[in-house]
């Protein structure tokens, strides 16, 4: 039984498929999204593009190097699956959801609509930014599904630094647009981790 537990390195199949399932799924709900243009009154900061190239290298890292897949069904392939499998798919339920609830205002450049409306229901409930969360789990399911859990030491602080510059970013527009909702927002809900940051 120990001979078929995947060495310290080898990636599991079943995680990388569940990985790979949520990745598509983001780029089609990205896709079919029907994200909103600024339009009148919106503002844009195109500053968030920077944020968005180092979140970019983060994930990238997740990936980074050479990798084993090990292709197989038996008990202890499929419990190594387990945890990636579930931080895969329960992120993209997470994106899947916050976009959906976000409709029109959601983009992926900083911006606000002159319509812009200040989302603070399902996930928003919960935390300012569900969409980074998400897409945090899918990196971290990644790296796992293919044995790479060592890149995540550079993988996260990157990602977490290119998402702190986005976050401030849009942080600045929406506070400008909704003024005291969106302090008192601010207050009542937290960044990433609901009750903690």
């Amino acid at each position: 039984m120990l001979l078929d537990v995947p060495r310290s390195g080898d990636g599991n199949a079943i995680a990388l498929g569940a990985a790979m399932v949520a990745w598509i799924g983001l780029i089609a709900v990205s896709a079919f999204s029907g994200q909103g243009k600024g339009g009148d009154g919106g503002k844009r900061d195109s500053r968030s593009l920077a944020g968005i190239l180092i979140q970019g290298f983060g994930v990238g890292a997740a990936w980074f190097g050479r990798f084993d897949i090990v292709v197989g069904s038996t008990p202890a392939l499929l419990l190594a699956a387990l945890i990636p499998s579930a931080i895969a798919l329960g992120s993209l339920a997470l994106f899947a959801w916050s976009v959906q609830t976000m409709g029109k205002n959601w983009a992926v450049v900083a911006q606000t609509r002159g319509d812009h409306q200040l989302v603070q229901t399902g996930p928003f409930a919960l935390v300012r930014n569900p969409i980074y969360v998400a897409i945090f789990g899918m990196m971290v399911a990644t790296a796992l599904a293919i044995g790479h859990a060592y890149n995540l030491i550079v993988a996260v602080p990157l990602y977490v630094f290119g998402t702190l510059m986005r976050v401030g970013l849009e942080e600045q527009l929406l506070g400008a647009t909704f003024g005291d909702a969106y302090v008192a927002y601010r207050q009542r809900v937290k960044r990433f981790i609901p009750g903690i940051w």
